[in-house]
């Protein structure tokens, strides 16, 4: 008796490997443009108390009355949810893919080509990740007073002494440039990646194009993030 042999069913979009990475390559846009704009509100600081806090109340006032108070927040905080759990499943299901097609590890690691920028890439995102869940519990969800010389009051009322207390402290700064710097890493080749999977890297030049915007991309967030911090640690806000 003959047996008869089903189609094998075929992958959606959303789960082939072009598609987890025009997946990853759309937030990781997203991601820019909020990090770009959160720099620029970061750099408000440079203004003093009152232009930060006014800045700072200005946020949650985007919207009214058509949305409660703080509600455009929330919308971004939901947007930035998402893209992360879209951006971590591509990501793991991209690497898990590649160990699978690889079952034997070479007994030579080749590294032609590569930078360390693309060799960290895994792992860099995963202490991102890590940094990112621990900077929401400590400006956004606690709040916690975590130099003493500042009351939880003090911190409560106004978004600048929050900031300002935290990067009086060095190793604050510390952690915070590190992170930084991964970051500017990430983008670095993420930025590249992204072109690449949009087919804007068929030849040398479109290719030394994209590297060169990630660099760019790269050494702006990271420098523009770092400018409050440091200007805060030795005073001269």
């Amino acid at each position: 008796m003959a047996t008869t042999t089903l189609p094998a069913k075929k992958k959606g979009v959303a789960s082939t490997s072009i598609g987890l990475k025009i997946l990853m390559a759309v937030t990781g846009v997203i991601f820019l443009l909020y990090l770009l704009l959160h720099m620029y509100g970061n750099l408000m600081a440079l203004g003093g108390k009152e232009t930060f806090d006014t800045y700072a109340h200005h946020l949650r006032t985007i919207g009214e009355p058509m949305l409660p108070y703080g509600g455009m927040l929330w919308i971004v905080r939901i947007v930035l949810i998402a893209s992360i759990i879209g951006h971590v499943y591509a990501a793991v299901t991209l690497w898990a893919r590649a160990g699978a097609a690889r079952p034997q590890r070479y007994s030579v690691k080749k590294n032609i080509g590569s930078t360390l920028a693309s060799r960290t890439m895994r792992w860099g995102g995963v202490a991102i990740f890590l940094f990112v869940i621990w900077h929401l519990i400590h400006f956004t969800f606690v709040k916690p007073a975590i130099n003493s010389s500042v009351s939880s009051g003090e911190v409560e009322a106004s978004p600048f002494v929050m900031v300002q207390s935290s990067f009086e402290l060095w190793w604050m700064v510390l952690i915070y440039a590190a992170a930084m710097i991964a970051v500017g890493m990430h983008l670095y080749h993420g930025v590249f990646s992204a072109a690449q999977t949009m087919g804007l890297t068929s030849s040398a030049v479109a290719r030394s194009r994209a590297r060169a915007l990630g660099a760019v991309v790269g050494v702006v967030i990271v420098v523009g993030f770092l400018i409050p911090p440091f200007a805060i640690l030795f005073n001269l806000v």
